[in-house]
């Protein structure tokens, strides 16, 4: 049974489209394209078009939770107990593992507090780095790129990011000798964020992820994305 008849909705051709506009990250980075491409999918099948609005971190989450924004690409969950005027929609869109690279020697990580001797770059506006790096040598940046140029040029020892947006930015921009270090700090899952009045959507959005997850959609959307980088 398709998405339309499920929902009780027209198809987009009979009816005027709406728009929802949505921020995320800067970097449009392989865990962003998967994002971005599930969401447009998701919308889609409401009729609903999505125009992806890049921003730095910290300000997309303040654009949604005002309204500026009708709501946050991708979060961790719990970024509504920070951000009250967001409400999560309960239906994760991938995996995101936050790990460490650096261009010394390899060392053994053994949780967040084996990194306190270190110089740490990372992104800004990814809360969970953010809080679990407070008091330590932590500077953050607007882009990935940034951060790893930081690492390149010896001005940070460790970059943290997620696993997948940090491989694709070494790749892309052609940075040497930067490994990977393991296990990953913290693995969670993403979930997309509305601001509140959009409340009504939360369970129409809810069933159609669900129905591209039975279908496997969404590992189609991964395998894809990630056959580009």
């Amino acid at each position: 049974m398709g998405a339309y008849s499920l929902l009780g909705l027209l198809p987009q051709s009979a009816r005027a489209q709406p728009l929802m506009r949505i921020s995320t990250l800067l970097e449009g980075d392989p865990a962003t394209l998967i994002a971005e491409r599930v969401m447009r999918e998701a919308y889609l099948r409401l009729g609903i078009a999505l125009e992806v609005q890049a921003m730095p971190g910290e300000r997309s989450l303040i654009s949604a939770n005002s309204g500026e924004t009708d709501g946050e690409l991708y979060r961790k969950m719990g970024i509504d107990k920070s951000y009250p005027q967001l409400i999560r929609v309960p239906v994760p869109l991938q995996t995101y593992e936050i790990v460490v690279f650096t261009k010394l020697e390899p060392f053994k990580v053994e949780g967040w507090e084996s990194l306190r001797p270190y110089k740490i770059g990372f992104v800004k506006g990814i809360k969970i780095i953010e809080e679990k790096t407070l008091g330590m040598q932590a500077e953050s940046v607007a882009t990935m790129h940034q951060a790893f140029t930081k690492l390149d040029r010896g001005r940070s020892e460790l970059v943290l990011a997620n696993r997948v947006t940090g491989l694709a930015s070494l790749r892309a921009h052609q940075f040497q000798g930067v490994k990977v270090l393991l296990p990953p700090l913290a693995s969670f899952f993403v979930y997309h964020y509305l601001n509140k009045k959009h409340a009504a959507l939360v369970p129409k959005l809810s069933e159609v992820l669900k129905h591209m997850e039975q279908e496997r959609t969404l590992q189609r959307i991964k395998e894809d994305v990630l056959a580009g980088f």
